[in-house]
């Protein structure tokens, strides 16, 4: 069983409270499930894509790619080989694979590598 969760699991955005519960179940739910199925011989693994271009945001910047260690935004077929690694491997059990080009380990400051935040004002400030 390979699931598919999301890096958004484990980092988020604001407004994203559901998806990103929903993903961390999923990974939750996989390490679970491999531990009650492995005595029947089932394996199950999940994987959480970072940007994945599946086409619905158009046109990439130079930026997009910017953003990522590996210098490029992931394509579904980055998925796709993980998948068949998992499926293929009898040894590899309860993991989650991080399928993201790095963006989630790379630690960026306002200033570096040319890097600037702009955070959004709220319209409000909570008491």
């Amino acid at each position: 069983i390979v699931n598919i969760a999301s890096t958004r699991a484990s980092m988020s955005r604001k407004d994203t409270e559901s998806y990103s519960a929903a993903k961390g179940a999923l990974t939750s739910l996989t390490h679970a499930l491999a531990m009650s199925l492995s005595p029947f011989g089932v394996r199950v693994n999940s994987i959480s894509p970072g940007w994945i271009d599946t086409g619905v945001f158009g046109v990439l910047s130079p930026e997009d790619a910017f953003q990522h260690p590996s210098g490029r935004v992931g394509s579904p077929e980055d998925i796709v080989k993980a998948v068949f690694f998992l499926c293929g491997s009898s040894f590899v059990n309860a993991e989650n694979l991080v399928i993201d080009g790095g963006m989630s380990r790379m630690m960026v400051y306002h200033g570096d590598e040319g890097w600037s935040f702009h955070p959004e004002q709220p319209d409000s400030v909570p008491s």
